[in-house]
């Protein structure tokens, strides 16, 4: 097909670009536009969901969504990347309502071997299960907000297109599943070796 964008498969070319070019059949376009989109997204389906597999069902299912768009794609109406990370907080929404709430602290991986000492890298192990933990008892949209914005690091205007709610609202969820963390986390100072920190 002639209408293929140029260089689709180089680093440099915008979503947008790509998706257009996968829409034409360009599988070396999809390939990159899978190594750009899949690790932010597999990084937060895991956060949210807490399970390694899960996350990486939905990611394929927010891709394959992704593809079936692309030749009604219309440039300039939105970011891929925000799209696709609207479906994927839809996606884990449906996974948490479909299961009761609970994470496997036992299943959380442990840290590859590097020069850590042994005890700071079972200070991490449980610091991240701490996380992970308070992280699992906040409500869905709690959850999906705070781990946008403090771990995805997005800006709340982007969250709320994301999450298809108002500016406000995301400053809200974000801000009352801090608090809960906090909370969560408040007494666990010393157990999770935190004690000479103030």
């Amino acid at each position: 097909m002639q209408n293929a964008p140029p260089n689709t498969n180089s680093e440099s070319a915008p979503d947008s670009a790509l998706l257009a070019a996968v829409a034409n059949g360009d599988g070396t376009a999809a390939r990159v536009l899978i190594d750009r989109l899949a690790p932010r997204l597999l990084s937060h389906a895991t956060r949210v969901l807490s399970d390694r597999a899960e996350a990486e069902d939905v990611v394929q299912e927010t891709l394959v969504r992704l593809w079936k768009i692309a030749p009604e794609w219309r440039q300039g109406e939105a970011k891929v990347s925000t799209w696709c990370f609207r479906v994927l907080v839809n996606l884990c929404t449906d996974k948490l309502r479909a299961r009761k709430p609970h994470v496997d602290i036992d299943a959380i991986a442990e840290p590859a071997a590097d020069l850590q000492s042994v005890v700071e890298q079972m200070k991490d192990v449980a610091r991240r299960g701490a996380l992970d933990a308070a992280l699992g008892a906040l409500p869905d949209r709690q959850r999906q907000a705070v781990v946008l914005r403090h771990i995805e690091e997005r800006s709340n205007p982007e969250i709320a297109e994301i999450m298809d709610i108002g500016v406000e609202a995301v400053e809200s969820l974000v801000a009352r599943g801090k608090r809960a963390l906090g909370s969560a986390l408040r007494g666990k100072r010393a157990e999770l070796g935190y004690e000479d920190d103030r």
